[in-house]
């Protein structure tokens, strides 16, 4: 199909007129470059006789070859290469037209071989010119009353990037620094490698230099972290480009600088998805997702958005959660058929009105009381309902009604548990374990740790700290969390409910866990401030918290799979037969004492021991 071209606009009407104007040159001067500037009298004639002509087949041919698409500003290779096929088309249309035209006229052959070269030059002249002035990118890079400021690194992002300061009014681009000796005293679009990074400090006292840009969106969090310091040292505000995956995907351009966060030095290395199977995984089915309002239940929706579902269903039990998800999607996805449903997991008639409904293939089960201390203390039997018989209500309704699979959301909390909450969890992986078999479902379980500003995170929590002044309270001096993204967790989640076949833990490579010191240290460090301006108090850890996580479970060891993110904990073997008693327990209608919950706990879930 060809799209349809709109009325010109004026600017393309003018370019036209600039280029018949530029024909007419070219033409005029081959023939007064031919004769040395004193034409006879004869080929006077000639030229104004061919003339029109010329200015008629350039023109045409100008047109045929669509010139006029672009914006001079933005001329580039892509363009040139446009402009110069036009131009060798008429160095042989035009003799040839003349030919046939005037059989008797005589026109110099340096004339047909000056007037395409004299063409190409005046207008691919004009455009460079034209786009330069734009740019302002003659002998200077961004505004003269601009900021100053240094680019720290020297390859393609950085490129980009002084591509587009170079019409910024509010930087100046002083240099760039890059640990590459080639690179050493190199012009970069007009900017000079000044040297190393480690000169950071030296060149912005020399420049006066405030701000430094980060341009490696693609490098490791490590190299982030060491720019991060060196801007701190030299009392210089680091800034950074957005990732290089979102810079190719077109989602942002890299003129949106931004400050630097705390996820660009915990940073990981992107997943890589199996996107043609999760495409046919989640194509034209219906998929259930619980817990949808939370901050991975969300994530999932979004991520699951992209894959072209038959229907999205959104269960949750906040109704502004809710709200919020509903506002989104219309906006961000609004081709995407979504249902919004309100409701408990725990509420079986609810869940099984849902799911006769809809009839889910696919259910990833993410609702969950996940805050350690609050579930620990005055609230231990509603965690337990939540957590493990709302999974029991979700997944047995998932086998009634013929799901294809039901991937549960975990954490690593769930292993050798210390509190209420990850003996909760452990006891919904168990459930789901047990169900294995019972009918055509297929039961997968993930497992991971925390995710960067999720709800009731530390994160937050010590933003808000640094925003009030501090001090910022860290319960230990050597506490350790493993640490990875929102959306990162979310689509290897997705990445698991497609792997699993039934029965599997899917535990996440989390890297290196990290200590929640050094992390309220980088917050501080990134808010401009030091340790001197905010405090670090220690106040001890709350009932049920661990110094360190871990995601096996004593005797657990575990199987590599083909995505090198996800591993199979191979776990403990767990009957598959229903327990009544368990059942009858978690559907009592009669509240229970903290200690009477944990006592039931430790003895469905070995790994238990009260912290």
């Amino acid at each position: 199909m060809i799209p349809r071209i709109g009325k010109p606009s004026t600017r393309s009407i003018l370019a036209f007129i600039h280029d018949l104007v530029a024909a007419f040159v070219a033409w005029g001067v081959a023939f007064l470059l031919r004769f040395n500037f004193e034409m006879p009298a004869d080929f006077q004639s000639t030229f104004y006789m061919t003339v029109g002509w010329v200015v008629l087949i350039d023109g045409a041919t100008f047109l045929s070859f669509r010139l006029y698409r672009g914006l001079w500003r933005y001329a580039s290779l892509h363009d040139l290469r446009n402009l110069l096929a036009a131009v060798g088309f008429v160095a042989l249309a035009i003799p040839t037209a003349m030919v046939l035209i005037y059989p008797g006229i005589i026109v110099p052959r340096s004339v047909y071989v000056l007037h395409p070269l004299l063409l190409a030059a005046i207008m691919g002249g004009s455009r460079l010119a034209y786009r330069g002035w734009k740019d302002r990118n003659i002998g200077r890079i961004g505004a003269f009353d601009g900021k100053p400021v240094l680019i720290l690194g020297a390859g393609d992002a950085a490129i980009m990037l002084l591509r587009e300061l170079a019409r910024s009014t509010e930087w100046r681009v002083v240099g760039l620094l890059d640990d590459d000796p080639a690179k050493a005293g190199r012009q970069i679009l007009g900017a000079v490698v000044l040297g190393r990074t480690d000169a950071l400090e030296e060149m912005a006292h020399r420049f006066g230099v405030s701000n430094a840009i980060i341009a490696m969106p693609s490098t490791s969090h490590q190299v982030r972290k060491r720019l991060v310091e060196l801007c701190q040292a030299a009392d210089v505000r680091p800034l950074t480009v957005p990732s290089f995956e979102d810079l190719m995907g077109g989602k942002v351009a890299v003129s949106q600088i931004r400050q630097v966060e705390l996820d660009d030095l915990l940073g990981r290395d992107p997943v890589k998805l199996d996107n043609a199977g999760l495409h046919r995984f989640f194509d034209d089915r219906t998929v259930l997702v619980t817990g949808a309002g939370g901050s991975i239940g969300s994530e999932l929706c979004r991520q699951i958005a992209k894959f072209a579902p038959s229907r999205l269903v959104l269960f949750e039990q906040s109704e502004f959660n809710l709200y919020q998800m509903e506002q989104e999607f219309h906006e961000v996805y609004p081709g995407v058929p979504v249902t919004f449903i309100m409701g408990d997991v725990k509420n079986q008639e609810r869940v099984d009105a849902v799911f006769k409904r809809f009839r889910p293939e696919l259910v990833f089960h993410a609702a969950a009381y996940k805050h350690v201390p609050l579930m620990e203390s005055g609230n231990a039997w509603e965690t337990v309902r939540n957590n493990v018989l709302g999974t029991r209500v979700v997944a047995s309704a998932a086998v009634r009604y013929g799901a294809d699979k039901f991937v549960m959301v975990s954490t690593d909390k769930a292993v050798n548990p210390t509190n209420v909450m990850g003996a909760s969890k452990r006891l919904a992986e168990i459930v789901c374990q047990r169900m294995q078999g019972s009918g055509s479902t297929r039961f997968v379980v993930v497992r991971f740790g925390n995710v960067l500003g999720s709800t009731g995170s530390v994160i937050p929590k010590f933003r808000k700290q640094i925003e009030a002044g501090g001090p910022i309270t860290v319960t230990h001096p050597d506490v350790t969390r493993y640490f990875m993204s929102i959306p990162e967790a979310a689509q290897l989640v997705l990445q698991a409910g497609l792997m699993g076949q039934g029965g599997e833990i899917f535990v996440l490579d989390m890297g290196e866990p990290v200590r929640i010191i050094d992390l309220a240290r980088d917050m501080v460090r990134l808010s401009g401030l030091t340790e001197e301006d905010i405090d670090i108090e220690f106040v001890g850890l709350r009932a049920g918290e661990k110094l360190f996580e871990e995601l096996l479970c004593d005797g657990e060891t575990t199987m590599a799979t083909p995505h090198p993110k996800l591993r199979i904990a191979k776990s403990r073997p767990v009957s598959s037969e229903c327990d009544g008693q368990l059942d009858a327990w978690l559907d009592s209608p009669d509240d229970k004492s903290d200690e009477a919950v944990r006592e039931i706990l430790r003895a469905r879930v070995p790994e238990y021991s009260v912290g």
